[in-house]
Parts: structure tokens; C-alpha cells; sequence
């Protein structure tokens, strides 16, 4: 396995040195409301606001193109999560330059070579990063049409394309690869792009079998857990038993005179120890458990009192949505506390990364979401200038988020600085993983609404209490092991995402036309734990809360859900959606069969991107409350669709997850710690309870803006099941999971 890319120093002089541009675009142009500003909502600067995607922040040609001698290059700051969304940017730039996709050489994620485009993260890869390339390529192949055209003196008009050919119409012929020789693609990119009709995609809107399967199903190096260098050793870390505690003794020494042991390292509260193979290291990590003494350390909660203790907790209050004025209630009202524990990425293979210091050069191979931020982190943490270190993605086995794999690089730069010259491999063991990842916020909302004399939503009342969901690396102080040091780190302060993409208010304004809106969210700073993004972030509980008063509304005014839905939908793609589900699941909510039952939902995911409705059959049994889903249907809109198979992998498996967290999932956790340290006791999804029945349908909007689409799903599918279960059983469950024992008796 090729662990190293060859960097190549002539390439891009604004890319010499290090990174000059960061972040990512948040919103379509459409949207932006910070489009005649120089500088985004997340505070990066925006060098082009005019451009589309993620060009807005690398608006040069020759950061996504390089033609040469060698073939084509296509760079991208995205990375591969397990989405597919590695094998759409590479249809979509194929497309563009007009070439077949095996011509292109698809690199992701280097801070060495690729554009600074943040994280992949809130389904903005084909949003941002796809626009930025469907531009890009575009407009370079049009480039080398202009350079042919001088070279033969015809217009470009006149040329054609093919395979990485030019063609004129007395038979020339030219290489895109002679054609670049009199090009510099050192060019601002421009705001409009050649034209290209949907109808003449050959590509983009066709299915393409995805680059990263064949070595994950071949048991072939697919993960960066399977990256083996030469001479590289093994380390393990060890922990403190919770947050907080300090290192009062620890027996160093004992530990240097087992077999194969390398290293003992100790900084402050860090400790690790390397050793030349695997289980050696495992061994010596185990010893230093059993040697190391610790005192003191953060409180935890009772389970049973997080929610009251995160409204007790102090608190920053957002105003979100505050709209027209509330009207006086009718008896066609509904109120409810809706709540959700704390949820862990589950990642089924624990965080590992690789780092190598080398001639005064730092190299980190890392699941990252986020090279350069990750790369800013690590170099402040070392104290290094940042072009002496490198982050290179390389895929792990499991995201769905800002889990472990950050601060597993970290833990990788730190002990590798200690052992200059030799590739250090850190792999973190199940427990680990469990107990120290960030997790996905507990949170508690409250909803309020009533319907009108003639049936309209109004005076929806919406307050919510979270704490982050967005603790990213801004600074050292973000990653665990900094925190450990003698000279340790802080956290740089926590700060919400704003609106429309939205923290844990995301989706906490529903998309449906209410007459007023008085919408709040309780940020909590001071936390019982750590958390940070999971997939949907706040959006899985807000139209989770939000579908349910729609239900519960709808049968108090004896009217039918979906027709109520539609009723206050103004978006023709929402009501299409919406249409195609309800005619393809046959919508009734009525069933002679005892304990089964029909939910539905909708939502558009930040009001900003993709649209899914969702209807669930499901059976719940009478004496245990085990739900079996037999049955979802859904349809989808996110734009022009680039490779449908890999849209259909996403849908499906956002229904899975989403099925799994509403159903199953929690952090067990007492005063004593906590208690999911393994997966006995982090239950998820077995293959039996599966949904047995999957529909999905793809709504193609052919020559539209793209649109995110993994993350579309989760809300809405959590909010069909739940409707689901108040159909079968009679009775409104609202707190998640979705087991008896959450809800009050």
C-alpha cells in the first residue's frame, strides 16, 4: 500500500509553504447572506464571495486542475467517509473536462496538495466541493480549446473534445497535455462556467461503481488502519479514568523491562508507550493501567437527572426564530418536552493514525474530517510552524462525525516527536474509543402550537437546551491529548454554528408556513461531558419534536396528517416529495391488525439543502415494546443527482443509523462512570431488527445546483418512526430511544 504522495514543489505557487485559503462555503449563492462580505459567518476568509462552491475560498484554477505531461490530476479538500462521495467528484470533474474517469488521477485531502476546503462534514462535499469542480473543469478544459484554437488559428467554437484530445475540423488533433504547454492555469476562476446542457451528461446522473469498495470487500489495504511502513513501531496510550483526574504515581520502570518495549512516555497527565510489535505494546499499555494512580476528576451525573440538569446548567440564550404575532390559542393545541440522550459515533473500528517525523518534517496519515484545521491543532500542540507538518486523510473504519480519529493523530504526532526517524502507528483500543470520544449532545425541547379556526399552523413556540455540536479543532487546546500535558492546553471557547446550517437548532425552524414563530435555543457551555458533531447534529430531536406536533395537531383538529403537511408546504419540491411518498405507500392510517402502525414525516435538511419525506409500517410488540420495521418508503430531492447507486447507498443507509439511534442507542452512564465501555453495553442495530422492505425514491432534478444528501435523512426517519409507534400503540413515546424504559411510566 502507496502510503506517501509525491509532493510536487512547482505546483501552485499560492499553495507554496503551506495553506493561504480556508474553510468551506456553507450556503448556495442563492442563500448566502454574507455574499458582498469578505469574510464567512465561521469568521474564514472568502477571497471570491462571487464564485460558486467551494471556489469562493480557492477561486484558482490550478488548485482542482493540473494537466501535464503525466495525465490529469483533480484535487479536493473533501475526503472519503465511507459516502461515495470520492467517486461522484471525480464523475463530475470527468464530465466537465470531458474524459474518461479512469484518465484522472483523484487526489483528496493533503495539506501538501489539495485546496483548504475545512471539513467534509454537513453533507457540503458535492454542495461545495462538487460545484467547485463542475466550474473548474469547465472552465479549463475551455482553456485548452482557446490554446488549440490559437495554435490552428480557428475559432474554439469550432473544437471538439474527446478522450484528452482536442479536435479541429480539418482533422487536427492535439493532447490537453500539448494544448496546457501555452496555458497558465494559475487563473482566478471565473463566476460563469461553459454551458453544458443536462441532457448531454454522459456521466453525471449515471451510476459508476465506487473507487473505495473493491479493496474494503478483498480484505486489501482500505483503512489507515492498515497502513504498515518500514520499521514502524506500535504505540498505545493510557487514559485517565474520567476527565479531570490527575497522575499521582506511576511505575515507569517496570514497564521498560518488558519485551519489546521501546518507549515509556510520561507528560503531565499523558501517558503512552511504544513498543516494536502490536502486542507488545498492548502488554505494556495494559501494565501501565495497572500501575498508574490517579486522583480527583469531573463529576458525572445520574442518567436519570441530565435533562433537568442541562436546563439547570448555565447557558448562553440564542433567539433563532421570532416572527409575527401570536395569536390567541384554540383548543386544537399541543405542547410536549421532547428529549435525547447522549449518543456515541460507534465507529466499528477504533481510531488509529500513523505519523513519521522526518527531516524536520512532521507526516500524519489520519481519518481526520479535517486535514488543515487538524494540521493547525497539531503544529500549535508542538509548537512547530505549520509547514513542517502534513496531514494526509486516509480512510478509517467509521466517522459519522467528529469521533476519535483527531485526537488519535495527535496522540501519533506527540509520542512520533519523541522518536525521530521512525514511523509510530497509534491504534486505540474499544474502551477508548467508548470513554473518550466527543459525543453526540443530550438534549431536551420543548414545542408548543395550535391550529387556527380554519385549520393553519400558528404561535409555534420552540425552545431547546443543548450543549455543542460543534467542537472542531480551532485550537490545540480541542485535542484530548494537549489537554494532558504538563503545559497543558484550554478548549478555545465554545461558539454555535449559526443559522441556516444551524448547532443544535439545526432544523428547529420548520420549513412549513406558521403565522408566528417565537423559536429559541439554551446553549450550554459548561459540560457533563464531551460532545461534538454527529451526523444531522441538533436536526435528528428538532424534526423528530417538530413531526410530532404536526401528527399530534392533525388529530386534534381530525384532519389527515400528510394532507395537513401538505397544506402548509409552499415549496413545489416539498409537496412532490411528500406526493411520492404518500401515493407509494398507499397512505391509510388505519390497520385492523393489533399493534402495527403507519408514521410519516418530512423535512428539508437546514431549510437549505436536500428534501426527504418518509413513511414507516412498523409493529410494535404488546408485552416487550420491541419494534420491528417492516416497511419505509421514502423519496428524495437533493438537485442534479451525480451517481444514483451511491445516492441510494446513502438513503438507505441513513435509515438504518437513524432506525438504530431512535430505537436503540444511548451512553449508559451513573456517578460512577461511564458504563458504555464496550458494545455490551452501547446497544445498536442487529441485522434482525433491520427495516425488511427499503423503497427509495430518487427525484432528479436534472441541471439544478447539487445538494448534500448524507445527512438527509437521519431527522426525518427518527420522526416517522416515532409517528409510527404513537399510531400502533395509542400513545405519544418522546423521549429517545424509543424504549419503554425512557418513557415515563
Amino acid at each position: 500500500m502507496t502510503m506517501e504522495k509525491k509532493v510536487d514543489h512547482s505546483r501552485r505557487a499560492f499553495l507554496r509553504g503551506g495553506a493561504l485559503l480556508v474553510a468551506f462555503t456553507l450556503v448556495p449563492a442563492a442563500r448566502r447572506a454574507w455574499a458582498d462580505t469578505e469574510v464567512d459567518t465561521l469568521g474564514t476568509v472568502v477571497l471570491a464571495p462571487d464564485l460558486p462552491g467551494s471556489l469562493r475560498t480557492n477561486p484558482y484554477l490550478d488548485a482542482w486542475i493540473r494537466v501535464g505531461p503525466e495525465g490529469i490530476t483533480v484535487y479536493t479538500g473533501k475526503v472519503e467517509l465511507g459516502t461515495g462521495v470520492k467517486t461522484a467528484l471525480l464523475q463530475i470533474a470527468a464530465e466537465r473536462l470531458e474524459v474518461s474517469p479512469t484518465a484522472i488521477n483523484l487526489l483528496t485531502a493533503d495539506t501538501a496538495l489539495t485546496p483548504n476546503e475545512g471539513y467534509t462534514a454537513g453533507s457540503h462535499s458535492i454542495f461545495d466541493s462538487g460545484t467547485a469542480l463542475f466550474n473548474a473543469a469547465a472552465q479549463v478544459r475551455e482553456l485548452l480549446l482557446q490554446s488549440a484554437g490559437r495554435s490552428w488559428d480557428v475559432v474554439p467554437a469550432l473544437l471538439t473534445t474527446q478522450e484528452g484530445a482536442i479536435h479541429g475540423p480539418a482533422g487536427q488533433r492535439m493532447s490537453y497535455a500539448d494544448a496546457v504547454k501555452n496555458v497558465d492555469l494559475h487563473l482566478y476562476a471565473k463566476s460563469e462556467s461553459p454551458a453544458m446542457p443536462a441532457t448531454g451528461f454522459k456521466l453525471i446522473g449515471h451510476s459508476l461503481q465506487r473507487l473505495d469498495i473493491p479493496a474494503k470487500v478483498s480484505g486489501g489495504p482500505a483503512f489507515v488502519q492498515d497502513i504498515r511502513l518500514p520499521g514502524m513501531l506500535h504505540a498505545r496510550v493510557i487514559r485517565p479514568p474520567r476527565p479531570g483526574c490527575t497522575l499521582e504515581a506511576f511505575d515507569a520502570e517496570s514497564i521498560k523491562t518488558l519485551a519489546g518495549v521501546v518507549q515509556v512516555i510520561r507528560d503531565g497527565n499523558y501517558l503512552a508507550v511504544v513498543a516494536r510489535d502490536e502486542w507488545q505494546a498492548i502488554k505494556a499499555m495494559r501494565r501501565g493501567y495497572e500501575s498508574a494512580h490517579w486522583s480527583g476528576g469531573q463529576a458525572i451525573p445520574e442518567s436519570r437527572d441530565i435533562h433537568t440538569l442541562l436546563e439547570r446548567l448555565p447557558s448562553r440564550r440564542y433567539p433563532i426564530s421570532h416572527e409575527g404575532t401570536p395569536e390567541a390559542a384554540t383548543d386544537n393545541r399541543y405542547r410536549a418536552r421532547v428529549t435525547k440522550q447522549y449518543l456515541m459515533h460507534g465507529s466499528i473500528g477504533p481510531s488509529c493514525a500513523v505519523a513519521w517525523f522526518k527531516d524536520g518534517t512532521l507526516t500524519v496519515w489520519t481519518h481526520t474530517q479535517g486535514v488543515y484545521p487538524l494540521r493547525a491543532g497539531i503544529a500549535e500542540m508542538l509548537r512547530l510552524p505549520p509547514d513542517r507538518v502534513r496531514c494526509i486523510h486516509t480512510e478509517g473504519s467509521g466517522c459519522y462525525g467528529h469521533n476519535g480519529a483527531d485526537d488519535a493523530a495527535a496522540d501519533a504526532a506527540l509520542i512520533a516527536m519523541r522518536i525521530p526517524g521512525t514511523p509510530v502507528r497509534v491504534q486505540w483500543m474499544r474502551e477508548q474509543e467508548n470513554l473518550w470520544e466527543p459525543y453526540s449532545s443530550a438534549m431536551v425541547t420543548e414545542v408548543q402550537a395550535n391550529l387556527d379556526a380554519q385549520g393553519r399552523l400558528q404561535d409555534w413556540n420552540y425552545e431547546l437546551w443543548t450543549t455543542p455540536h460543534n467542537e472542531r479543532i480551532v485550537n490545540a487546546g480541542r485535542l484530548l491529548p494537549a489537554r494532558l500535558l504538563a503545559r497543558p492546553f484550554i478548549s478555545a471557547p465554545s461558539v454555535p454554528i449559526a443559522q441556516p446550517e444551524g448547532d443544535g437548532d439545526r432544523n428547529a425552524v420548520p420549513l412549513y408556513t406558521l403565522a408566528s414563530t417565537r423559536i429559541n435555543m439554551n446553549f450550554v457551555t459548561e459540560m457533563p461531558f464531551r460532545t461534538s458533531a454527529m451526523r444531522s447534529l441538533g436536526a435528528h430531536i428538532n424534526i423528530f419534536a417538530i413531526e410530532a406536533c404536526i401528527d399530534e395537531l392533525a388529530a386534534r383538529a381530525g384532519s389527515d396528517p400528510v394532507a395537513l403537511r401538505l397544506a402548509h408546504l409552499a415549496d413545489p419540491r416539498a409537496r412532490a416529495v411528500v406526493e411520492r411518498v404518500r401515493d407509494a405507500i398507499g397512505w391509510s392510517q388505519k390497520s385492523s391488525e393489533p399493534g402495527a402502525g403507519i408514521g410519516f414525516a418530512f423535512a428539508r435538511y437546514k431549510n437549505i439543502m436536500g428534501y426527504c419525506a418518509i413513511a414507516v409500517r412498523l409493529r410494535v410488540h404488546p408485552q416487550t415494546g420491541e419494534v420491528q420495521v417492516d416497511h419505509v418508503v421514502t423519496a428524495v430531492d437533493v438537485g442534479q443527482i451525480v451517481n444514483p447507486d451511491g445516492l441510494r447507498n446513502q438513503v438507505e443507509g441513513g435509515i438504518v443509523q437513524s432506525t438504530s439511534w431512535t430505537l436503540y442507542e444511548k451512553v449508559a452512564y451513573d456517578a460512577g462512570g461511564i458504563r458504555s465501555y464496550d458494545w455490551s453495553g452501547y446497544p445498536i442495530l442487529r441485522f434482525s431488527q433491520v427495516p425488511k422492505k427499503v423503497d427509495v425514491h430518487l427525484l432528479d432534478q436534472p441541471g439544478q445546483p447539487f445538494l448534500g444528501a448524507a445527512e438527509i435523512v437521519q431527522g426525518p426517519m427518527a420522526a416517522a418512526l416515532g409517528n409510527a409507534v404513537a399510531n400502533a400503540t395509542g400513545r405519544r413515546w418522546l423521549n429517545l430511544p424509543l424504549t419503554r424504559s425512557e418513557q415515563p411510566s
